[in-house]
């Protein structure tokens, strides 16, 4: 699997936006139809405290695909996140998730504060942007793009769409 960057709030401050809960939501579980989306594809989902300026993560995210981690470090992120309720804007939760997945913190934080991944993730989104796509998750399998979080039938099904073609 290759991930990409897409920044879903790009006008996000680099401190981040105290969230604001949603109609519907509770402590723990987001508003519908989330909630249900969330709990079909088995997946916890809690709302957030904060809407973080994702650049860090995105570029983290980048550096640990290049050491051949993307799918430990995305997992890591994602429960981070929405499990844990952790901020992705924060230096601090890098250098968790860096060490927590096996990458070189030292090396990451060098790239992250020199800004050496900056150009590969505006690269992505841009690419993205000019692909129609403005939601994340997106998946594109073959040649079917779909986005948010799906039950694992509607992946088999894609899959067998492809490798039926």
């Amino acid at each position: 699997m290759v991930g990409r960057a897409y920044l879903l709030r790009p006008d996000t401050p680099k401190e981040g936006l105290q969230r604001q809960p949603r109609a519907g939501e509770t402590e723990n579980e987001l508003a519908e139809p989330l909630r249900s989306h969330a709990r079909e594809a088995s997946l916890i989902m809690r709302p957030p405290r904060v809407t973080p300026n994702t650049m860090y993560a995105m570029e983290a995210t980048e550096y640990a695909q290049q050491q051949g981690k993307f799918m430990e470090f995305h997992k890591a992120a994602y429960k981070a996140y929405w499990e844990e309720g952790k901020d992705l804007g924060s230096l601090a939760v890098m250098e968790e998730l860096a060490v927590a997945t096996g990458l070189d913190w030292a090396e990451m934080e060098e790239r992250l504060h020199g800004k050496q991944l900056s150009g590969t993730v505006m690269g992505q989104y841009q690419e993205a942007l000019q692909h129609g796509i403005q939601g994340i998750p997106t998946f594109l399998v073959g040649n079917l793009l779909f986005t948010g979080a799906h039950p694992y039938p509607v992946f088999q099904s894609a899959m067998r769409r492809v490798l039926g073609q």
